[in-house]
């Protein structure tokens, strides 16, 4: 992998990645591109009441990719059509989700199961819409799928002939993530899998990411040494436990580190929760989580407040010495307010893990 091309990708995480969520990461300098969460193309299509929210682009809307999930062609292609009128970099195809209820329903991971020429079909519609808009003056927008290996009997010749054709499609990214439709995560996901993609599509316009097991710059540098050819890293969870992680990572992935702390955005904020003193630059750990539950009562509404906390603080408490305890105490915090009283009470109790000191930051 040539020297500074490694992107940085927050991955799409139902309930998570929303714009609530940027507005905490984006102040550490942000990342490459933002995944929205999945947005269920048959329900944007009701025009629902909180379909609204997962149509927001903020704070850096040139920095999003709308994933689509669905099980139905025409709708895929109608939602395709919605958001490739918003701007952003693409639209992304959910055929990677695991989870029962969306693989039963015949949506993500599913698109890899069914008959090759549903799928093919498929891709070609919303590639077909995205053509059709761009020619109406809209912007270009990039057409990506997210997946896995597919189901437990994948061979590689399935899994290469299926790329393949998504490729003849139009797909222009993957990012995959190198497990099966069961695996779970405690198994290591095949990391050299990305690496075979990489260079299947070597040269031929196609960019390839790598999703799975990173956490840390240790684990980075680690899927880089056995994936050097990949474009860049998609991180989920990591992101959520340290919105600071994409900050983290720039210096080992040789990314500049012009941008670190409110530097790619003029119009962001400086970040209310970077420390800096003469003994070094911390992360105050309670401000982070006060301005996450700002930013929820900002731009999610008050009817998913209390479940994208609960979600939030169930990775972002991993960073305390009481990772337990204080996971029990905002999973039942019963409103936005009573989720900072339980926090702050922490903090009150064990002071000492208040400020993360943060060397790989610069104020």
């Amino acid at each position: 992998m040539p020297e500074n091309t490694c992107k940085l990708l927050c991955a799409p995480m139902a309930t998570l990645s929303h714009e609530a969520f940027r507005r905490v990461i984006e102040p550490f300098g942000g990342c490459d591109e933002y995944y929205t969460e999945m947005i269920n193309a048959g329900s944007l299509l009701t025009r629902g009441p909180f379909e609204k929210y997962y149509l927001m682009n903020g704070p850096v809307p040139e920095k999003i990719v709308w994933q689509l999930t669905g099980n139905k062609t025409e709708s895929l292609a109608a939602a395709a059509k919605i958001v490739s009128g918003l701007g952003g970099i693409g639209v992304d195809l959910n055929m990677g989700c695991s989870a029962p209820e969306i693989y039963k329903s015949g949506a993500g991971i599913a698109w890899m199961c069914k008959p090759q020429e549903e799928t093919q079909t498929m891709v070609r519609s919303v590639k077909n819409i995205l053509d059709q808009s761009a020619h109406e003056g809209h912007k270009t927008m990039r057409l990506s799928v997210k997946l896995r290996l597919g189901d437990e009997n994948y061979t590689d010749d399935s899994f290469f002939r299926f790329v393949d054709m998504l490729a003849c499609e139009g797909v222009e990214r993957f990012v995959l993530h190198p497990r099966t439709k069961k695996e779970k995560y405690s198994r290591p996901p095949k990391w050299e899998y990305v690496e075979r993609l990489a260079l299947h599509f070597w040269g031929r316009g196609i960019s390839v990411v790598l999703n799975g097991a990173v956490k840390d710059a240790a684990s980075a540098l680690a899927a880089m040494e056995t994936a050097p050819h990949a474009d860049g890293i998609m991180i989920a969870r990591a992101a959520v436990q340290k919105p600071w992680i994409f900050a983290e990572l720039q210096y080992p992935l040789k990314k500049t580190q012009e941008t670190i702390v409110a530097g790619r955005n003029p119009d962001m904020p400086a970040c209310r929760s970077i420390i800096s003193s003469h003994t070094g630059t911390a992360i105050d750990l309670l401000q982070l989580g006060f301005d996450y539950l700002d930013a929820l009562e900002l731009y999610q509404p008050v009817e998913f407040w209390k479940t994208r906390a609960q979600r939030f603080f169930a990775y972002y408490c991993n960073n305390f010495s009481f990772a337990h305890y204080i996971q029990t105490q905002m999973l039942n915090a019963a409103d936005i307010e009573d989720s900072r009283r339980c926090l702050a009470a922490y903090f009150d109790k064990v002071p000492e893990d208040r400020y993360l000191p943060a060397p790989f930051l610069f104020s």
